[in-house]
């Protein structure tokens, strides 16, 4: 079964301690793909979509795409990625829904809050947010993502980590992973964790990304005072809305 949704009891043990099968997406009959691969028909699938190819095959970038592929990308996380993702403070994550609609947003904790399980297996945590699940959402209808993480301060270099997403129970990952963290400070223990099955893993070159500096600051986890969560920044709380406004309690 392709990980999808919430994890049956049964089934996470299997699939947290056993290797993919390598995923042929060559096995697709033609008839289902959108206008051909001009790169299908090997022995062995290429990283990327058709689409991608397509535009390489356009633009005159085949060389250096299948250089980038050979050079580049893995269908796991070698030790020095593991290494990387050990000391990283945040996370981009990119999920769609069922019907492809789009969403991104970036998850953070402490050095290492996203937990490797392996070379094929990573974990990041789910803390106590605003309640409206539009990642874990997308993840239950959709189970593909797309992780971006980066180095602002030292290295200035990203890593990117594509898979199939599972949503996990602290208690029922925990007994399989007894060492994850517990989070001490209200609002950074994890309520639920999101499993990503590793397809690719690929560096973001260095070209376009800022050095930041980081700096010391409080942090008001757990908080729903509404000034320390940046209050109404955007100014978008009395505009008007195609769905209408919910009624407020007495």
């Amino acid at each position: 079964m392709p990980p999808s949704g919430t994890a049956d009891p049964e089934l996470l043990a299997l699939e947290l301690s056993d290797p993919p099968p390598p995923t042929d997406r060559r096995a697709v009959p033609a008839s289902a793909t959108s206008p051909g691969d001009p790169f299908a028909g090997g022995s062995a699938p290429l990283p990327g979509s058709a689409g991608e190819h397509l535009l390489q095959a356009a633009y005159g970038t085949e060389q250096r795409a299948r250089r980038f592929y050979d050079e580049q990308v893995l269908d796991h996380l070698n030790p020095r990625m593991r290494e990387f993702i050990g000391r990283m403070e945040l996370a981009f994550v990119a999920t769609a829904d069922a019907r492809g609609e789009c969403d991104s947003t970036l998850r953070a904790g402490p050095p290492g809050f996203v937990e490797v399980l392996g070379e094929r297996h990573l974990a990041y945590p789910e803390y106590r947010g605003n309640g409206v699940h539009a990642s874990l959402g997308n993840i239950s209808e959709n189970p593909h993502v797309g992780i971006l993480l980066v180095d602002f301060a030292e290295a200035l270099i990203g890593l990117h980590v594509n898979g199939k997403a599972r949503i996990v129970e602290d208690g029922d990952l925990r007994a399989i992973h007894p060492s994850l963290p517990t989070g001490s400070a209200p609002g950074r223990s994890p309520q639920r964790w999101v499993v990503v099955q590793v397809e690719e893993a690929y560096l973001h070159c260095r070209k376009h990304i800022p050095r930041l500096v980081p700096m010391p600051h409080e942090r008001s986890w757990g908080t729903d005072d509404a000034r320390r969560k940046g209050g109404d920044y955007f100014d978008a709380k009395e505009a008007d809305r195609p769905w209408g406004r919910a009624t407020q309690p007495a």
